[in-house]
């Protein structure tokens, strides 16, 4: 794509090749993406993943080192978390912005 548009790559912008990671870290995205998640009921609020089961996964899938992987899904959980709660809050302000202009007050000076 950057030689279409005649520019340098840049290894900063560029997204990380899953091959680079260690295997725990594909083993801790394994348990995460089959932990179920769990939000808030009245807000929706993203609240992470549930971990009760993570010992059954670990036990079934025979995770030779449970505290590294728990610790790097953690890591991962904690940016999912923080990302999510960043998108609400973007969508509450845009919700914000539409319901306050959609209204129409208008104040009527009287006297």
């Amino acid at each position: 794509m950057c030689e279409q548009f005649g520019i340098e790559p840049d290894p900063q912008k560029m997204p990380l090749d899953p091959s680079s990671f260690p295997e725990e870290v594909h083993v801790a995205f394994f348990i995460l993406s089959l932990l179920p998640d769990r939000w808030e009921g009245m807000s929706g609020t993203y609240m992470g993943k549930d971990w009760n089961s993570a010992k059954f996964l670990y036990d079934m899938y025979e995770v030779d080192d449970p505290q590294t992987i728990t610790f790097l899904a953690k890591l991962y959980e904690g940016k999912l978390v923080g990302h999510r709660a960043e998108q609400q809050k973007q969508k509450n302000k845009q919700q914000q912005a539409k319901s306050s202009s959609s209204t129409g007050k208008h104040t009527v000076k009287r006297g």
